[in-house]
């Protein structure tokens, strides 16, 4: 039995009218028209480019469709040395067994003609409006990514090859995968035996200094002889968890910090259960990051510390710092924000799930209580990238019967968090549809309202240039919101793993540029690109901040706030 089976020409050419069918049937869908008859193609709404465009790629899928029909011997004919010839760059069709057969051949190429068709019809579609032109792309890279040939047993000839390879081996433990699978009610994109929370995953040493029913506040022990006067303490996102920020001890930025001689603490939030579907934004801010800004200080007996907010922490972080100007404190001598959105006029690949239709549903279903379910958003998040997160998962464990291998972030990805119904309808709807944290005093919080302009401590903005939840331009933002001077530094890579760059591994780079610049473009225009890790920059930088050093206590917490159980304490590890 062969490992590449040869169809006959009539197999081809249900093929060739499969991918017509493929681009047609989305050219409906554009057009309103999901139930179509034959014909309705004339009543998609033309114009000059779409009309070129359309024959255009005719006119490519009948050069492709003859160049299979000259398939001589395995042997590709001079036909196809046309554009849909050219190597596809795209790591789903890498294997050889794609382009050993006419069939599996056409299938990727015709693949990559209708993918490549779809983009350019949204780019030439009749619309006005950039924001459903862009949400239009989104979900066209949705539909695009999930009719893969790569993503289906009956057109991906490595599934045929792995399953001869191992007599049919393969099959079982994919099928055995994916019932496993529907009982974690998630994919797994790595071994999930390989890590435990508090053996080899958030082990920088520490103590739980305080608790109330939505935070642990750890306090880590001191590295160092000698520490920085003030304190840092770090706030991350509640939608996922703290230890992305220690997660082994060669890429934990917690122990890089802890190692630079600084005494840190930070806020491991609570994963909450129906009981605490109540908690709304104001409890966020009072009684998650007003709370351990207290407790810092009382413990480190100081009147100002450094503080950190990371993600949707960052958000919550500066929301609090504004709510304790207003009530006439100043607890931070320095605020440091990474890949945190102050102004939300564009939210990232997010915004394509949120409108008001789907913001007052949940406003309606869980805004006045119940739970924003972990594994919903962990699946929301993984959308946003799917073939690296969804599809090549789909392929490798169910199709071809493998494990994926051991990886600390995406263990770490898969443990979701949920968030009550309040705070989560809050955030959508004052945040990402309104904007209105960056208007002054529009927003009520704890009694008050919030100026962000009144944050004029120094501030280091730190953002990563690929990253598609927060946008580096709209980091950028910040620096025209915040009332003092502002540091502003960019990362190569995404939204975590721009993050989670430990200085030892000498890898990415980051800009920096000092110099004034009116827009983000124009700062990057003359940024100095830097080999490495930016953690020593903001090390540095943080120096400046953290007053005189003086010998490391060995005591952790206080009289008042006695240490209690070791980092990374239990809040942590509670499941979604």
């Amino acid at each position: 039995m062969s490992g590449n089976p040869q169809p006959d020409a009539a197999a081809l050419q249900n093929l060739f009218q499969a991918g017509q069918a493929f681009a047609q049937g989305f050219m409906n869908v554009m057009a309103g028209q999901s139930h179509a008859q034959p014909g309705a193609a004339a009543r998609f709404p033309q114009n000059e480019a779409i009309s070129r465009l359309q024959k255009e790629f005719a006119e490519r899928h009948a050069t492709l469709w003859q160049s299979m029909l000259q398939w001589h011997g395995g042997a590709v004919s001079s036909a196809m040395d046309d554009a849909s010839s050219k190597p596809l760059g795209d790591k789903r069709f890498a294997s050889p067994a794609w382009s050993e057969s006419p069939y599996y051949d056409y299938v990727r190429r015709a693949y990559q003609l209708n993918a490549e068709f779809l983009a350019r019809l949204v780019e030439a579609a009749p619309l006005d409006d950039e924001a459903v032109r862009n949400r239009l792309k989104f979900f066209t890279r949705q539909f695009v990514d999930a009719m893969a040939p790569s993503n289906f047993v009956a057109t991906n000839p490595e599934f045929i090859k792995t399953a001869l390879a191992s007599q049919g081996a393969s099959i079982t433990v994919g099928i055995q995968n994916l019932i496993a699978d529907l009982g974690k009610g998630r994919i797994s994109m790595t071994d999930d035996a390989a890590f435990e929370v508090g053996r080899n995953l958030a082990t920088t040493p520490g103590r739980v200094v305080f608790e109330n029913e939505l935070i642990q506040l750890i306090q880590y022990a001191p590295a160092t002889a000698k520490v920085y006067e003030r304190p840092l303490l770090i706030v991350p996102p509640c939608i996922n968890k703290f230890y992305i920020l220690d997660l082994q001890p060669e890429n934990s930025f917690v122990r890089h910090a802890v190692e630079q001689g600084m005494t840190v603490f930070l806020v491991s939030w609570r994963n909450p259960q129906a009981d605490l579907g109540y908690l709304g934004w104001d409890d966020y801010v009072e009684q998650g990051a007003l709370k351990a800004l207290d407790v810092t200080r009382e413990i480190a007996a100081v009147d100002q510390i450094n503080a950190l907010g990371f993600c949707v922490g960052g958000t919550i972080l500066s929301a609090a710092l504004a709510v304790a100007r207003s009530r006439g404190e100043d607890p931070v001598t320095s605020l440091t924000l990474l890949t945190a959105l102050l102004d939300f006029s564009d939210g990232g690949e997010v915004v394509n799930y949120l409108d008001e239709a789907s913001v007052a549903a949940r406003e309606a279903a869980i805004g006045k209580g119940g739970l924003l379910r972990g594994a919903e958003l962990a699946s929301a998040f993984s959308s946003l990238r799917a073939n690296d997160l969804i599809w090549q998962y789909v392929v490798g464990n169910y199709l071809k019967g493998g494990k994926p291998p051991a990886f600390d972030l995406l263990y770490w990805n898969a443990d979701s968090t949920n968030l009550p119904g309040p705070f989560a309808a809050w955030y959508l709807r004052h945040l990402y549809l309104e904007n209105a944290l960056r208007e002054p005093d529009r927003l009520a919080m704890c009694g008050t309202t919030a100026d962000l302009r009144r944050l004029d401590m120094p501030a280091y903005i730190y953002s990563s240039r690929e990253d598609h939840i927060v946008p580096w331009h709209s980091a950028y933002l910040s620096r025209d919101i915040l009332g003092g001077e502002t540091t502003f530094v960019m990362g190569a890579s995404g939204h975590i793993a721009g993050v989670i760059n430990p200085p030892a591994k000498g890898k990415r780079s980051h800009w920096r540029n000092d110099a004034p610049a009116a827009t983000a473009d124009d700062w990057l225009a003359s940024a100095a690109e830097h080999k490495g890790s930016w953690w020593p920059h903001w090390i540095e930088w943080l120096k400046r901040f953290a007053g005189d050093e003086r010998p490391a206590r060995k005591a952790l917490g206080s009289k008042r706030h006695k240490p209690g159980e070791a980092a990374p304490g239990r809040y942590v590890k509670e499941k979604a």
